[in-house]
């Protein structure tokens, strides 16, 4: 990794060789498999499959990654049937009134690109489970405290054995594919391995109520954004409505639910922490097929105390980075506290799409 950061901008768009890709390619599906395999050789492949992914869009889907499939698909039963319940009573369990944050999420309380009353989603937050004396619940850190589960629910001990597995999974998840990321860079597998010490971890159930097909693209499910942490995995049912932006082209690419896969992408955690040689990458989520969607992200983000410098091997030709050392919580403050009150989006979208 001794190539600088603008050498590796040509290398993602090919400028000065040849032209500009015009047809967009989709995040490719990569099969995850090898990575459990005792094999060098074959895991070496793996390793450069997701490099290349990581250097053009930081997105891609993975299959062979060991989540069953009635696991996914409990969860998605579970969401539904959470966001079910009449508004009175998800609202008992409203985020806003949580010590750590943890709970409901109105519809439209987040607000990405600024141009309607807000995004049209509702979720809910469940993180790492935590006892109550842990010092990141007594201390109120975001997301980090006691996990609500409605007692409306028809089985509640069933929904919060079944988020616990998945949040548990999820985690392990995670930190494979932080391995891979390391290797990609040259890096020993382990080099994440202090980072991942204590981590903050936090999974979101998301409903998106059905836009018309004839709807404005400006309502959208989720503007445009970037996500905040390292990694993020995310849980699709099959109706589509997630889009991630070509900087080549300036233009949108549908990824397509694949059964059983799961979306990853880089938060801007690990672009900064890659001096840029990673991409975090713009998306969003316009539901125009007239059908409920539901997904379910689960967020990455590390021990909120490590303090994100520059990866060995990103920095410029003498080392260094172009951004000061910043710790992993007051960068994930910062971003959280900026969606609920300006048009992040719409800056980093106006901002990516002059890059090329």
């Amino acid at each position: 990794m001794a190539q600088t950061l603008a050498q590796t901008v040509e290398d993602r768009y090919h400028i000065g060789s040849v032209k500009l890709q015009t047809i967009p390619k989709p995040p490719p599906i990569i099969d995850f498999s090898s990575f459990y395999e005792d094999k060098d050789h074959v895991k070496a492949g793996l390793v450069q499959q997701i490099k290349a992914a990581c250097l053009e869009k930081g997105f891609f889907q993975i299959t062979g990654h060991g989540i069953s499939e009635d696991l996914q698909q409990a969860m998605l039963e579970h969401s539904k049937a959470l966001f079910a319940l009449p508004l009175e009573q998800k609202e008992q369990y409203d985020q806003a009134k949580h010590p750590n944050r943890l709970g409901y999420e109105r519809l439209r309380s987040q607000n990405f690109e600024g141009k309607t009353a807000g995004d049209l989603k509702e979720g809910f937050f469940f993180g790492r489970s935590l006892p109550r004396d842990h010092a990141y619940v007594k201390e109120g850190r975001l997301h980090c405290g006691q996990n609500v589960y409605p007692k409306e629910m028809q089985d509640q001990a069933r929904f919060k054995t079944t988020v616990t597995s998945y949040h548990e999974a999820m985690t392990g998840l995670a930190e494979d594919i932080l391995s891979i990321i390391a290797m990609t860079l040259d890096l020993d597998k382990n080099y994440f391995h202090g980072f991942c010490q204590e981590q903050v971890s936090v999974l979101r159930m998301l409903h998106y109520p059905p836009q018309p097909v004839d709807a404005s693209e400006d309502e959208r499910g989720i503007g445009a954004h970037t996500d905040f942490g390292t990694v993020t995995i995310l849980l699709q049912d099959d109706v589509g409505g997630l889009q991630v932006f070509d900087t080549p082209t300036k233009t949108w690419i549908d990824v397509e639910p694949t059964p059983g896969a799961l979306v990853v992408n880089l938060g801007s955690v690990m672009m900064r922490w890659s001096n840029d040689t990673y991409v975090a990458n713009l998306h969003r989520v316009i539901n125009k097929n007239g059908r409920e969607r539901y997904s379910i992200p689960f967020f990455y983000t590390g021990n909120p105390e490590f303090l994100i410098d520059c990866l060995p091997g990103c920095g410029d030709v003498s080392g260094k980075s172009k951004y000061p050392p910043i710790k992993v919580q007051d960068w994930i403050s910062g971003r959280h506290k900026n969606t609920f009150s300006e048009d992040k989006g719409l800056e980093e979208l106006h901002t990516l799409a002059k890059v090329a």
